[in-house]
């Protein structure tokens, strides 16, 4: 059974900085696309950011560009989401998500896997 777990969420004042962690079991990590994706209230689920099975490949949300940087550790079977700069505009629940073999992608149909979301709420 594939699991992912995310942790890390919280609340930070803007400008300030926060870094997500996803663990993940039952998983052959190693040769997975992961993700990340976020939701606010009433708004729709959407991308953030993902990465290819050896890291040689990151995209970004244009609206996290520059601030944002995914990474992932092959052997604690763990992607990462450091968060700086943080704007009042991020908080929303933040998602992993996982596929078995698929280039990396923003759309949230392509991924198998989802975790169960962590908080980040960025007060002003």
């Amino acid at each position: 059974q594939v699991q992912l777990v995310e942790s890390g969420g919280g609340s930070v004042q803007a400008g300030g900085s926060l870094r997500l962690s996803c663990a993940t079991s039952g998983l052959t990590f190693s040769s997975a696309t992961m993700g990340w994706f976020r939701q606010a209230p009433g708004k729709d689920r959407e991308f953030v950011a993902t990465i290819s099975w050896s890291a040689s490949t990151t995209d970004y949300a244009d609206s996290v560009k520059g601030r944002f940087t995914i990474s992932r550790d092959n052997v604690k079977n763990t992607v990462y989401l450091q968060m700086n700069s943080l704007k009042p505009e991020d908080t929303a629940v933040y998602y992993c998500t996982a596929v078995g073999t698929s280039l990396p992608s923003r759309t949230p149909e392509t991924y198998y896997y989802w975790g169960q979301g962590t908080q980040v709420t960025v007060s002003s």
